[in-house]
């Protein structure tokens, strides 16, 4: 995600990166033709590579700052790592070339060294600047996650071995051992060497995409803490500049709600963007089979699939097959032949979920999917009701009370609702058969009734 601030301060270390890589290399380069040192030429060659490669960082994270846009849908981040790559080439260029030249003074000797005080000054002040610079551009690197900026740390960091191993050489010239500048030179060409190709290495790491190491399950263990997720089906993360981009495939169990499975979603993309701010998701959810499924959740999932409603699922078996029955919630405004059309084919999908020996039976009702205008009945109706609940409590010793009672009259019919109260000790099988014989009574009592809703309550006392 864009971030002005952020990358306002990228790009002003950057910048002052440059202007420290200019004066180093100004100073380097005079002293060195003044004493005729080849470390400490090859030194200020170093720091203008440096230079260069500073100048690169700063037009580098200029670019890796935009965000992502119509033809480039991950962003520009990667540039950063092409522009690591590139500072890798040059580092290894120059190192060749100080080899190459302090081999070459080795065998056919070369200019007359001229120790002075003002080296030893500049070369100690070079190492002051290259530690102020690289702590610095190392301290926003990790804050901001710029491989960039991490790559320009890198240089500054190796200029301080480099220039104490120039230091070194200086110290053995005024000793009197010959060779010692060309043996510094080469010293700090292989100590260039190992920079580059450990910067090289992660360089390409990123633009192949492999994964960081341990983000992969650090990330795994993210997901699969997430309260919901089964199990992770497929994780894959790569870097690109200061992002990490994640595509993942969860599986969740296959009766969670589609409700449910989008709030699973969101906690996982809140927890793993907790643990690295700059993550970019993209989750593909599975459904799985749960092994605490039962029955009738089985047959409710596969009914769900196919756009109606299961209950009162019943499963018995002899003679070596299963019988399943349950009515069949079928949408009103269909036609019949689209409803029985409908139940063969659930009945063949619940048949390749349990087996071939299976026998599916099915009754088709009716799935009201409409409001429907009611109105209230007389005064002289509702005392009646009441009395025949007053009569089903007496004759029916497991209720406690019936209290809450609602009445609606619906295209002349009856829809009553109430709430009873049963001893809290009663399973809840006990209950149902209880609340389906008030309904029954009611129903007995009063012909003209359509629908009874019984809501039981435990009664504590």
């Amino acid at each position: 995600m864009y971030n002005f601030f952020v990358e306002r301060r990228k790009k002003t270390v950057a910048l002052s990166s440059v202007g420290a890589s200019f004066l180093l290399t100004i100073i380097k380069l005079v002293v060195g033709i003044l004493t005729g040192s080849i470390g400490i030429i090859s030194e200020a060659a170093h720091s203008g590579l440096d230079l260069a490669a500073a100048f690169i960082t700063y037009l580098t994270v200029r670019i890796s700052g935009n965000p992502a846009d119509f033809t480039h849908h991950y962003g520009y981040g990667k540039a950063e790592s092409i522009s690591a790559l590139i500072e890798t080439a040059l580092l290894l260029l120059t190192s060749a070339f100080i080899i190459y030249e302090s081999i070459h003074r080795l065998i056919f000797g070369g200019t007359e060294i001229q120790v002075t005080w003002y080296a030893f000054v500049i070369m100690i002040f070079s190492m002051i600047v290259d530690y102020s610079r690289s702590k610095i551009l190392y301290k926003v690197a990790k804050e901001t996650k710029s491989q960039a900026l991490e790559a320009d740390a890198l240089h500054f960091h190796s200029d301080i071995y480099s220039s104490g191993v120039v230091v070194v050489g200086l110290i053995c010239v005024l000793l009197g051992i010959r060779g010692a500048d060309s043996f510094a030179g080469i010293g700090v060409a292989l100590l260039i060497i190992l920079m580059s190709v450990k910067l090289g290495k992660r360089t390409i790491d990123v633009l192949m995409d492999v994964a960081p190491k341990g983000l992969t399950e650090e990330v795994g263990n993210i997901i699969n803490n997430v309260n919901g997720v089964i199990k992770i089906g497929r994780l894959r993360v790569r870097p690109a500049g200061d992002a990490i981009f994640i595509d993942t495939i969860v599986k969740v169990e296959r009766k969670a709600s589609l409700e449910k499975v989008h709030e699973i979603t969101k906690d996982i993309e809140d927890d793993v963007k907790k643990a690295f701010p700059g993550a970019d998701m993209v989750i593909h959810v599975e459904p799985i089979a749960s092994e605490n499924e039962t029955l009738a959740e089985r047959v409710q999932i596969i009914a769900r699939n196919y756009g109606v409603g299961a209950h009162d699922i019943f499963l018995h078996a002899t003679g070596g097959k299963k019988f399943i029955n349950f009515h069949l919630e079928v949408d009103e405004k269909r036609s019949f032949e689209e409803a029985h059309k409908t139940s063969t084919a659930l009945e063949k999908a619940i048949k390749n979920e349990f087996g071939k020996n299976v026998v599916v039976n099915t009754h088709i009702e009716p799935q009201k999917s409409f409001e429907i205008a009611s109105n209230k009945i007389s005064p002289r109706e509702m005392l009646e009701i009441n009395k025949v609940c007053d009569e089903a409590k007496k004759i029916l010793n497991s209720i406690k009370d019936i209290h809450n009672i609602t009445v609606h009259q619906t295209n002349g019919k009856l829809c009553i609702s109430l709430h009873c109260l049963f001893n809290k000790k009663l399973s809840i099988e006990q209950v149902h058969e209880q609340s389906t014989k008030i309904e029954n009574f009611l129903k007995e009592k009063l012909p003209n009734i359509d629908q009874v809703f019984v809501h039981p309550e435990p009664f504590k006392k």
